[in-house]
């Protein structure tokens, strides 16, 4: 049954079905097939009822509204012109700057395609004018902002704890070196591709100028506060002040103040459209959470890990070949469906197999690196689509400028999964 059920899903999926009616349509399955099977309607509806009756998930739409008010108060660009003002002039500056907007700008929205919308929006513009490629600035912040969802604090990151029962601190935690480990990969791409192709040097000149006629201390002071902003949600968590849930509501009052006070690029006016646009993107998004814990549980009723165990039993032993099979598998799914649902679906099939190797709080960055590659590979992609609208760069070729960095993308994901130590240190060191 498994087969057939997997098949359906599929075919739904080519046929262009929404995700959420898909998961629901393949939870409905068997019991329209096996009228004995134990998971009626009822039973469907009360598990995707249950599937959002847990507290983690009040963070996500609590830290989707902090990164649009920190969108909207002009955060992103306060951010890059600091990282512009030091490392700017310098070979592949000013793309590298843009990278490490992503990773910051991504601790405070844990959202992939939240950071490329409110990066992109202003990056963009200032490396056309500085005279680089419109494709590659497009497809440099959309593969770097998929930083989003490995920085902490990272919404897959809070679906996987309820997937697997794992610390969402810890996750957390465990995100930091793999998140900058990825960034560091992604400026080496990003350097080596000004150096070959060339930059003019003369236009970076004069914008970094401008940022220094002002003077270090004052681009400081200027970044500062959205700076602080990780330095309040992380730290109040790891000091075990705060849950992750009360981080994220203190993170959106440290916006909504900053923004209305600090920067004054906010007012009351603005809090009831960002509440509007938090309400538009997580109402979706917990639908699909919802189907997705019901079809989690019908796999569990199925026994799918025991099916999978059972097939991949002779490389259970062979702790690397079972790795590299686990990593292409959540490629080809990160390719083909969001990363929520495919977190919620298939960690309970693929952490029993992985657990005879690899620590769960591990294996779920794995899972989520994987995953964040699929942000910028077709047919998905969101974060392919979102620079899209932003650049009007077509997706395809935003998808060809964007497989280098791909490639540094999966170097880096070989190494966080056969280097544990990047994942569990902080965690180790924290406990």
């Amino acid at each position: 049954m498994l087969g057939t059920i997997f098949g359906l899903m599929l075919l739904l999926l080519v046929l262009t079905v929404p995700i959420g009616v898909v998961l629901l349509c393949v939870s409905l399955f068997p019991v329209l097939i096996d009228h004995n099977f134990i998971a009626s309607v009822p039973f469907v509806l009360r598990n995707m009822i249950g599937g959002l009756n847990s507290t983690p998930l009040i963070a996500i739409p609590l830290f989707i509204l902090g990164g649009i008010l920190m969108a909207k108060g002009g955060i992103a660009q306060k951010l890059f012109n600091v990282f512009a003002y030091i490392i700017g002039e310098k070979t592949g500056g000013m793309p590298c700057a843009s990278i490490v907007t992503c990773l910051f700008y991504g601790a405070i929205s844990g959202s992939g395609p939240a950071t490329t919308a409110a990066v992109g929006t202003m990056t963009i513009p200032v490396l056309d004018e500085m005279g680089y490629d419109h494709s590659f600035s497009a497809a440099t912040v959309a593969v770097a902002g998929g930083l989003g969802v490995i920085i902490p604090p990272s919404i897959p990151f809070i679906v996987y704890s309820m997937a697997s029962g794992v610390s969402v601190g810890d996750m957390f935690l465990a995100g930091i070196i793999p998140g900058c480990l990825i960034a560091v990969c992604l400026m080496v791409y990003a350097i080596y591709y000004c150096r070959t192709k060339g930059e003019n040097k003369e236009k970076i000149h004069v914008t970094v100028n401008a940022l220094k006629s002002k003077g270090f201390m004052c681009v400081l002071k200027e970044s500062f506060w959205a700076i602080l902003s990780p330095v309040f949600i992380l730290g109040g968590i790891y000091s075990g002040v705060v849950t992750p849930t009360e981080a994220a509501l203190i993170g959106v009052i440290y916006s909504a103040l900053v923004g209305m006070f600090i920067y004054k690029t906010l007012s009351l006016k603005d809090l009831i459209p960002a509440c509007i646009e938090t309400v538009k993107t997580t109402a979706p998004m917990l639908i699909v959470l919802a189907a997705a814990a019901s079809f989690s549980r019908i796999l569990s009723l199925l026994q799918a890990s025991t099916v999978v165990e059972n097939l991949l039993g002779p490389l259970l032993s062979h702790k690397v070949i079972l790795l590299l099979i686990i990593n292409l598998v959540l490629l080809v799914l990160g390719m083909i469906i969001d990363t929520s649902p495919n977190i919620l679906i298939f960690t309970p099939v693929m952490l029993p197999l992985a657990e005879a190797g690899v620590d769960a709080v591990h294996f779920g960055i794995i899972m989520v690196v994987n995953l964040a590659i699929g942000f910028v590979t077709p047919p998905v992609g969101v974060n392919l689509y979102v620079a899209q609208s932003i650049s009007s760069v077509p997706v395809l070729k935003l998808a060809q400028k964007a497989a280098p960095y791909i490639v540094m993308f999966i170097v880096a994901l070989l190494l966080i999964t056969f280097v544990p130590q990047l994942s569990t240190l902080l965690v180790e060191l924290s406990k």
